[in-house]
């Protein structure tokens, strides 16, 4: 459905209508009627539900909370349709007969001047709806205090909106780098605001095993800690036998539940994610019984150090960091893991992992090469089918559904009724839904957001980058594929270099943004231009929350390519339109009266670093850009 705005005030107060009279929600609804006037909470508002169901008035009462905190207004909530006459007022109502268009998550809201109607067929659109009402109000609103002098004002407008996925996700690592139980939930609040439905809980890698297994207390008082090291993961030397393992942590069976509860609240499902047969070092290190290595016993949690040498042709392991597929012990592990597991998560998914498994320790070892005899395994890909043919099995027996990485489907297809997280790229999805199974895209090169957002030279370093229009281009059904079988997708936050929660903010805001639009909103009615306009405006809303941001499309594209006669060229290109790049060469700090870099320039010859910033309308915005000529050399191809 085509999103119709129709206008029908010719000027609109601009304190809640962006420029050309347009809403800035994110995702974009579906579609938007604007009337006359606004709607004006005040501190006689009430918020009402039509009926008396339990999720109804948790809806209510956290619609409540958010309002409260930046206005002050003690809104009480009424069961039962209640409502006093005061201008002002909130009404939750579940739809009497469903609206077949809405579906389950959709929601129609509807503003007057007096008051406000969010409709819904389920709880869940009622929340969602709440969501698109609060982005309608003030930047202020998001204040963690009362905010005065403020008119919390919405404009008036008609709107209809519903999800064109099921399954909107963030994976969220905290295996790599640990992250607290209110962090978690943290999480939670900050991704239902772009009408998420899914968390994808990484729990278990090399660096940490963060779930608390009755069946196996090692995983928690020897898997769960490391040492603490500060600078670039994976350039740390190794640590010494003496050094403290006390960095880290892990989560207990009733602190899981306890976040479980907290997402559901939320309309949020939490799917877990034990990361095997690779990324197993911190399991090894437990019990190092699971291993067919010898030597095992001596494993320590990684900590960042090398333990992976990658190369263009693929990578081989330093240690062994895989669980033996030849081994019965490791899938009585597994049982008894997954069984705790399904306990815990009411979930239809049990993620498996199965990627970057290395197999050069498979091939030298003498119960693989026999298990391959025995089996008539041709290849180390067939070593890896079975494995996940026997945990496919175990998970099935506990009353899940197995999803994995897309090197599940290496060997010999899938298996049962298992499910593929595409992420090399797209084409993992395309084959899993030729065989008939169901596919979550999340490519990396437009879902992985813990890659680099804007210049090397600026951002933490990391193997690759993803600019917030290479995200906001994403579409999770590929040409050609059965979009039935395309469930949705999800941004992907790896925390290898991430060891805060100011700098997870940072790497998750605004590319995330741009992932729920993509699994929210129609594609007709995407839109680059608007997209960035509306994500200016959440930066403010951003910065009204306390809330870090990455302002890096405000940021030049510097590339640099080779000239004549050796010389190096660079431009720079912006993302969005209205910037000018002004640069300097020779150490001093450009601004809008240095040159404009309109076109490629020749790099002098006894230059110093380049230096680049980004103006529009006289006013810097973006970071200021050093380059050192080294670099630019590297970019141009000159050695």
């Amino acid at each position: 459905m085509k999103r119709i705005m129709l206008f029908f005030a010719l000027a609109l107060p601009a304190m809640t209508i962006a420029q050309n009279g347009k809403l800035n929600i994110i995702p974009e609804p579906v579609e938007v009627r604007f009337g006359e006037g606004f709607f004006a909470l005040n501190p006689s508002s009430s918020i009402s539900t039509s009926g008396t169901d339990a999720e109804s008035q948790k809806v209510a009462t956290q619609l409540a909370a958010e309002l409260s905190r930046a206005t002050g207004f003690q809104l009480p909530v009424r069961a039962g349709g209640i409502m006093t006459r005061n201008v002002g007022n909130i009404l939750l109502e579940l739809n009497k007969a469903p609206n077949a268009v809405i579906g389950d998550e959709g929601y129609t809201l509807k503003v007057t001047n007096a008051m406000v109607t969010i409709s819904a067929n389920k709880p869940a659109g009622l929340f969602y709806g709440a969501q698109t009402f609060l982005q309608m109000l003030p930047k202020d609103i998001e204040s963690r205090t009362v905010v005065n002098n403020v008119e919390w004002k919405a404009p008036v407008a008609d709107i209809t909106d519903y999800p064109r996925f099921s399954w909107r996700g963030i994976m969220f690592d905290v295996s790599r780098h640990f992250f607290t139980k209110n962090e978690v939930k943290q999480f939670i609040d900050d991704m239902v605001k772009y009408k998420y439905n899914l968390l994808h809980f990484h729990l278990t890698d090399d660096e940490g095993w963060r779930i608390e297994i009755k069946s196996y207390p090692k995983l928690t008082t020897v898997g769960a800690w490391n040492v603490k090291k500060t600078g670039t993961f994976g350039d740390f030397i190794p640590p010494k036998d003496d050094e403290p393992r006390d960095y880290g942590g892990f989560y207990t069976q009733e602190d899981l539940k306890e976040l479980v509860q907290y997402a559901s609240d939320r309309f949020v499902n939490i799917m877990p994610e034990v990361d095997v047969p690779g990324h197993s070092l911190a399991t090894i290190a437990s019990y190092p019984e699971l291993s067919c290595t010898p030597g095992a016993d001596k494993y320590k949690v990684r900590s960042g150090e090398k333990i992976m040498n990658w190369n263009s042709g693929g990578f081989t392991a330093i240690v062994d960091n895989t669980l033996c597929p030849a081994n019965e012990q490791v899938y009585t592990f597994l049982d008894k893991v997954f069984g705790e597991l399904a306990q815990i998560f009411p979930f239809q998914y049990i993620h498996m992992g199965g990627d970057e498994c290395a197999k050069n320790f498979w091939e030298k070892n003498p119960q693989v090469l026999a298990l391959m005899k025995k089996e008539n395994l041709k290849d180390m890909h067939e070593v890896q089918h079975y494995f996940v043919k026997r945990v496919e099995k175990i998970v099935t027996s506990k009353g899940k559904k197995l999803i994995g990485w897309d090197e599940i489907l290496e060997g010999g297809g899938l298996p049962g009724s298992a499910g593929v997280m595409s992420w090399r790229s797209i084409q993992g999805g395309i084959d899993a839904a030729k065989q008939g199974h169901e596919v979550v895209m999340t490519p990396a090169p437009w879902c992985y957001i813990d890659y680099m957002q804007s210049d090397r030279a600026i951002e933490p370093p990391v193997y690759a980058s993803l600019r917030l229009s290479k995200a906001y281009s994403f579409d999770p059904v590929p040409d050609g594929v059965d979009a039935k079988l395309v469930k949705g997708g999800q941004a992907n936050l790896w925390t290898e270099q991430i060891y805060n929660y100011r700098h997870l903010q940072y790497m998750t805001w605004p590319r995330s943004m741009a992932t729920s639009e993509a699994l929210w909103s129609p594609k007709s009615t995407h839109s680059w231009t608007d997209f960035t306009r509306r994500v200016e405006d959440h930066f403010s809303r951003f910065d009204a929350a306390g809330k870090k941001y990455a302002p890096a499309m405000f940021d030049p594209v510097v590339k640099a390519t080779k000239g004549d006669n050796g010389t190096i060229m660079v431009q720079a290109d912006n993302e969005i339109e209205g910037l000018d790049s002004y640069y300097s060469f020779d150490n001093s700090f450009p601004d809008q009266y240095y040159p404009k870099m309109n076109t490629p320039v020749a790099v002098p010859v006894d230059a110093a670093p380049l230096r680049v910033v980004n103006y529009r309308n006289g006013k810097p915005v973006g970071r200021l850009i050093i380059i050192p000529i080294d670099d630019l050399k590297k970019r141009a191809g000159i050695k």
